[in-house]
This record gives structure tokens, sequence and C-alpha cells, in this order.
């Protein structure tokens, strides 16, 4: 918890009453309308004291508490925790004399318990939060490695991370952001490789967070981030817990959101984006491949459209003849100008990819397959569109799909938008002004203080071989630095010689 949440907690705190009417006349009047409040009065078997315990059943277990509570205050004898007189079976145990702070765990799940003539309650760890099981990651498939993605416990996010990094050296700090929905937020990290300006950076970050309540790990990116008002992400958001060990393990942060199937990974570069899991599970020059490809199609993804309506607008010169005369009879019938053509079709693109995601899985392939066929060979029969524009939105829309971060992707659909407004006005000059701007941008952009650009500017040749490229393993020997790491070195990572 950071420090703004323990001062307001504790700024609104008064010591509990000792008398059991009284806390109940207290809990009936905070927590009015609340149906699933159970108070239960019982009499501990061994001091023959009045007691009481209030939960929310939505929110607890209810087994542990008849098993773990219930039954052996009311017919057990012996010495328990946390005095003598209390026989209870739960994992923990903590006595506390705030009533605000009682409050706070009891909306998180705990159950608490109240002695008749004690001026301290005690908070029992029976919750039983809904949860889901694990399943595979649905944005970030993986071929051959493992099928396991987060959930929105943040508990069991954190086990899962450290399925992967067994070491005494995995640390982790806690905080709660928000007033009114208390929502825990770990950040992980190996204490011996992360370098500790990078964590008090973060944290202090999130220390200053003052909303609400934070819903997803999503909305925290957009509060803590360098630039809001970049289009590019400055933060990796994953579901797999494997894709985070192996960012632990590089000397990064990452930050679990309770609530939210996606952890935040920072310090990252721009080349961070187009990595995935897969690469490391694959041959190396297969691997060096998909890095150039998935950098090749986000620059298609980017500028193919706005530079067929500069070649068409502005230098239909450099078509080759035969090209350009099947290029004329493709447009010959076309009422608006490429621009306009270019907008109606990637705004049907857009329309279309939100459809299929929104609907369910079954209509929502269906819209895809009347998207594609019906709605493209009518509006080229119709001659709204034309052929090569119709190639030009599907060659897009397949470069798009090859990026494995959709945040990525989403920066890159608006960029698309901005570079064909600047085709439009400019041609080829207005391209490269945008790709200026747009590496100007990238070259100035931070992600937790650290150079975005890394390591192309500035430039660290050595951090080539797992960025840009992939090459083996065994030759990969070093941290990256644009994390500024504790421990440069990689363990384990020289191949053992062939015996002669």
């Amino acid at each position: 918890m950071n420090d703004k949440s323990e001062n307001m907690i504790h700024d609104e705190t008064d010591h509990i009453s000792s008398d059991l009417f009284e806390i109940i006349s207290l809990i009936n009047s905070k927590f009015s309308d609340t149906p699933d409040l159970v108070i239960r009065k019982l009499t501990i078997k061994q001091t023959n004291e009045q007691a009481l315990i209030i939960y929310l059943e939505s929110l607890t277990e209810r087994s542990a508490i008849n098993h773990d509570v219930l039954r052996p205050l009311q017919q057990e004898s012996g010495s328990g925790q946390p005095g003598d007189d209390l026989i209870i079976n739960v994992g923990q145990i903590i006595a506390e004399k705030s009533f605000s702070r009682l409050e706070f765990c009891f909306l998180q799940g705990s159950s608490i318990l109240f002695v008749n003539g004690r001026d301290e309650a005690y908070i029992l760890d029976t919750r039983g939060l809904p949860q889901r099981a694990i399943q595979d990651s649905q944005l970030e498939s993986s071929l051959k490695g493992a099928h396991q993605g987060f959930v929105e416990t943040g508990g069991q996010n954190i086990a899962m991370i450290r399925r992967y990094i067994t070491d005494r050296e995995l640390k982790m700090r806690r905080m709660t952001v928000g007033r009114r929905g208390q929502t825990a937020v770990s950040i992980l990290y190996l204490a011996d490789v992360t370098n500790p300006d990078l964590i008090d950076a973060l944290e202090q970050r999130i220390s200053k967070v003052d909303v609400d309540v934070i819903l997803n790990a999503g909305e925290l990116s957009e509060l803590i981030e360098d630039d809001p008002f970049s289009l590019f992400p400055q933060f990796v958001s994953t579901e797999r817990p494997d894709t985070a060990a192996s960012q632990l393990m590089q000397g990064r942060c990452v930050v679990v959101v309770d609530r939210s199937p996606n952890v935040l990974i920072a310090p990252v570069t721009f080349l961070t984006f187009f990595q995935n899991i897969d690469d490391y599970s694959i041959r190396w020059p297969i691997a060096t491949f998909l890095r150039l490809l998935r950098l090749f199609a986000f620059f298609t993804a980017a500028f193919l459209p706005a530079f067929y309506i500069a070649v068409v607008s502005y230098h239909f010169e450099i078509i080759p003849m035969k090209l350009l005369m099947t290029l004329g009879e493709s447009r010959g019938q076309v009422p608006f100008p490429p621009f306009v053509e270019a907008i109606l079709m990637e705004i049907t693109l857009e329309m279309l990819r939100e459809a299929g995601i929104r609907l369910p899985a079954p209509i929502g392939q269906t819209v895809g397959i009347v998207g594609g066929i019906v709605i493209g060979q009518a509006v080229v029969q119709a001659g709204l569109i034309s052929n090569i524009m119709v190639i030009v939105v599907a060659f897009t829309a397949i470069s798009s799909f090859i990026l494995p971060n959709y945040d990525m992707v989403a920066a890159v659909r608006l960029i698309r938008f901005i570079l064909m407004g600047l085709a439009t006005a400019f041609g080829f000059v207005g391209l490269v002004v945008g790709l200026m701007i747009m590496i100007a941008h990238l070259l100035t952009l931070k992600s937790l203080g650290m150079p975005y650009g890394s390591p192309i500017t500035p430039m660290r040749l050595a951090d080539w071989k797992d960025a840009l490229v992939r090459v083996p393993i065994w030759l990969i020997k070093n941290r990256p630095t644009n994390s500024i790491p504790l421990q440069r070195k990689r363990r384990g990572a020289v191949r053992k010689e062939k015996n002669e």
C-alpha cells in the first residue's frame, strides 16, 4: 500500500468499540442495502465469550468460514492464534484496532471477528474471490510456447511468474491505488539484476496516481507513461507469464494489476514490440527472418495506402506503362479521387475489424466472409472502388495482422490515416516529411526514462544480437543495456564445446 492510501485510511480511522451492540449498529449504518452482508453471533467455547463474525458472502469462501473458523471456536478447546483462547485454522490472522483498516480488508473478502470486551478485532483470511480457470492467451497465441495466460487474480498471476523464476532474488513491492476501489498493484523485479533507480521511478509514478479506481492495467499505463500524447505504446502489455519471466530476466520490471489479465513491462524499446516468445523456440535464422518481416510489415501497414495515393495523384510517371494502363482501366469508372477511395476502404476495413472482435466468434467469422467477398466484390462491380485499391487495402490488412503486439497495431492504424492526408496534400514530399517526423519522435521518446529507440539510437551494436535480429542463444551473453541492469552478463549463456 502506498503512503497516500495509508494516509487516507488513517485520517478516517477510529478505534473500534469493545461492545458488540455498538459494533452491530455501526456496521448496519455503514453497510445499508448490502444483502450479501452476513453478521453472525457465536460463543467461544473455551472462554465462554460472546463474539461476532462479519463477512461478505459473495467475496468469501463459505467452507473456510464454517470448517476453519466457526467449528473450531464453537466446538474445540485448546490454544490457538493470535491468543491462547482463539482456535482458528485459517492461514493468516491479524489483530487490528483501526475500524477503517478493518473495513478495507472486509471489502477485499476477509472476514472480521469481534470479541465482546476487547478493543481489537481479528482479520481472518477467508477470501474466496470469483476467478476463472487458467487458459491460453487469446491475443498472444503461441505455437511452441506454454499455453497459459494470465487471469484476473493478481495472486495467481504472480504465482505463474514464480513458476518460471524460482529464485529468491525475485522480489515484489506491493501498493494500493484508488480511493473507492482499492486495487492491489505489485512491482516484480530481480533484486540482483534490475536497476533500483528504475524500480524507484516506477513506484514513485504509481504512488502519485490519484483516481477513484483502476479497472485494468491499460488505465494504469496511461497514467504513468512518459508521453501521454504519443501514439506509440511505452509499456508492453502481455497476457503470457513466459513473456513476463523472459523480460524480468533481461532486467526489466513487471507490474501486476489485480483484476486485470494483463501485466505491464517497462522499460521497453520500439523493437521490443516486434519480438515474440516463439522467437526463442525456433531456429535462429527463422527467428531473424520473422523479426525483419514484422518490421517490414510495420512500414507496409503504415505507408502503403499513402504511397498508392501519392503515386496515383502526383507521381504516376514512375509506374511502368503496362501497369499504368491497367491502373487507368481500373480507375476509369471510379468517381472518387484516390484519397476518398482509400478512406472509404480503410474505414470499411476498420469497421469490419471491430465488428469481428465484438461479435461472438461464429458471427464474427461470417462478418469477415461477408466483408471480404460480398462487399469487396460489390463495390468493385459498382465502380465505386478500383481493383488496385482493394489489393492495396488487403495487403495492408495482412501486414498489420503480422505484428505480434495489439497496442502497436492500433498505433499503426492511426498513423496510416495521418500519412494518407500528407500524401494527398504533398505527394512523396509529404511521405518523407511524415517519415522524418515519426523517426524524430521515436528517437526522443522514452519509456520509464530510458531511450525508446535503443539499440539503434543510442547506437549499441552489442544489443543488436537480440533486437533487430536474433543470433544463436549461446552468443547472447549479455543483457540489453537500455534498462541499465546491475548484472550485465547472463548466466549459462556460453555454448559447451564438442568433445574432441
